[in-house]
């Protein structure tokens, strides 16, 4: 068994390669993809080199995708990261049918894309919003959302 595997050790490191690859779609922080592209330039060696020369191609290869292709890879993927936004913040111009009636001065709740938000009326709305009507999303105070009514 030993002799098989020590004749074939390409295809233990395929497995590796392999399960690097699962692993990082679960993890996505670049470091086991890294040490999947170094179990693949030690497979490639395996039959050329013994153990010895397979962990050294494989440390080397790990620690230059580590340095070199990490940074640009995830530069390249994460490149708009910093200007999106998410949670409540993602509201902001977003439209909505009001579900009940806003009055003025008072809250009432609106519903945007299956969610329904706790809602008040802009200080430039002078009466009451009323169920049905589109609003549009102008500001948020913690979990309360500021409409204003929605041109056609």
């Amino acid at each position: 068994m030993i002799d098989y595997f020590s004749t074939n050790m390409w295809q233990l490191w395929a497995v590796v390669v392999v399960l690097g690859l699962v692993l990082e779609l679960c993890s996505g922080g670049f470091y086991i993809i890294c040490a999947s592209v170094g179990a693949l330039f030690a497979a490639i060696v395996s039959p050329l080199v013994g153990l010895a020369g397979q962990l050294a191609v494989f440390a080397f290869m790990t620690a230059v995708s580590v340095f070199l292709v990490r940074p640009f890879a995830k530069k390249w993927l994460h490149r708009n990261e910093d200007k999106r936004v998410s949670n409540a913040d993602a509201l902001m111009g977003r439209l909505g049918v009001v579900s009940e009636t806003i009055p003025h001065g008072g809250h009432g709740r609106v519903a945007i894309d299956g969610d329904d938000w706790k809602a008040e009326a802009s200080s430039s709305t002078p009466d009451d919003i009323e169920k049905g009507e589109r609003v549009k999303v102008v500001g948020r105070e913690s979990i309360i959302i500021t409409v204003e009514r929605s041109s056609p």
